[in-house]
């Protein structure tokens, strides 16, 4: 069995394009919040492809993510997040590539 490489991308560009390469059947998002969650949100997008995951990670500056310009909120007690919806709309948008799917993954 061999062993699965992670490999990551500095840039969007750089991710979109080993999406279009390796042709994916998923993509898989993690909203990160750190304490205190007003202070940072964050992004993860990991394409799963055979041997190799590519992971690219994206952080809030002002009202939107540094690199992919995806929109941050801002709640009533002012902490910020992104929404899953804004996610997925920007992946559909970015990666139209025929039948794959986008999946959040939770970790505790």
């Amino acid at each position: 069995m061999s062993e699965q490489k992670t490999i990551r991308v500095k840039s969007w560009q750089e991710f979109k394009e080993k999406a279009f390469e390796k042709k994916p059947k998923s993509v898989v998002y993690v909203i990160a919040q750190s304490i205190p969650a007003r202070d940072h949100t964050g992004l993860k997008l990991i394409l799963p492809v055979e041997g190799a995951q590519y992971i690219f990670v994206d952080s809030a500056k002002d009202d939107k993510l540094r690199r992919t310009g995806i929109p941050v909120h801002t709640n009533k007690k002012g902490h910020r997040f992104i929404t899953d919806e804004d996610v997925k709309t920007f992946l559909r948008a970015e990666l139209s590539i025929n039948g794959i799917q986008i999946f959040s993954y939770w970790t505790a």
